[in-house]
């Protein structure tokens, strides 16, 4: 035992000098309150690395930080012009799409990771794992997967930063994330990564949640638990408006 002790000892820098760094990540606010004023918000992550010995090592170090939002099936049409009329021509169905995807990285990442790596982390767009219901041809979900992601980058719920990280002294580092105003509510989660030498030596994650609050919140709710109920009084209040629009209208004018 005595020897066993004495070699761990002897032995224990080595050790600590082998083992890897890891992430101490945060974000400036863990639940995002959307109300009838929301338009928008700004979030930032920050952190700090922690080496086993303490020592920050030489060479460059790299950050990318991504916010995710719920994943949900989607299908995404492809319109066409036939006779003169727009028509749906084509469709692909993806099982799990994140509705809302952002990345911000302290380099481009095509510099950070090889191909592999990127798509093995779903680092950037061009990398997001979407998994087509499947039924069409690679070129044709490609294609799809490139509309889908370009709606979405117009929409502001997918968006790439590839020098929005900054690392102070090599150990501290943030990272800010624009949320939309149309952003879609649910539990969101924030995922960090150490990069070095083209590997991923240290990940960490927090999550965030964004709720409609207020009459927004009930109207949301009130729309997933009585779907049925909701659709027959927003018909009803639909008509109600529209006569009594037509009603005031006639009064003035007739």
């Amino acid at each position: 035992m005595r020897l066993k002790a004495l070699l761990l000892a002897l032995f224990a820098p080595v050790l600590l000098g082998q083992a890897e760094p890891r992430l101490v990540p945060d974000v400036s606010q863990r639940q995002v309150e959307i109300r009838y004023s929301f338009t928008g918000a700004e979030l930032l992550l920050f952190g700090a690395i922690i080496y086993p010995d303490g020592r920050t090592p030489e060479g460059d170090t790299d950050i990318a930080v991504v916010l995710k939002g719920p994943l949900e099936p989607i299908v995404v049409r492809e319109k066409q012009k036939v006779a003169g009329i727009w028509m749906n021509v084509d469709r692909v169905r993806f099982r799990s799409a994140p509705s809302f995807y952002a990345i911000a990285s302290s380099r481009p990442l095509s510099r950070l990771v090889d191909e592999r790596t990127a798509a093995i982390y779903e680092l950037g767009l061009d990398n997001l794992q979407l998994s087509p219901g499947g039924g069409a041809d690679t070129a044709t979900l490609r294609r799809f997967e490139q509309g889908f992601i370009d709606l979405r980058r117009r929409s502001q719920l997918y968006a790439e930063d590839p020098r929005g990280v900054e690392i102070s002294e090599g150990v501290l580092y943030r990272a800010r994330i624009t949320i939309p105003a149309r952003v879609p509510v649910g539990t969101y989660t924030a995922e960090t990564f150490l990069i070095r030498d083209g590997r991923v030596l240290a990940g960490a994650a927090r999550e965030i949640r964004i709720e409609k609050l207020g009459f927004e919140g009930f109207i949301a709710d009130a729309a997933e638990r009585w779907s049925f109920t909701y659709g027959i009084v927003a018909v009803a209040l639909s008509l109600l408006l529209g006569w009594g629009a037509s009603a005031a209208f006639r009064r003035r004018y007739g």
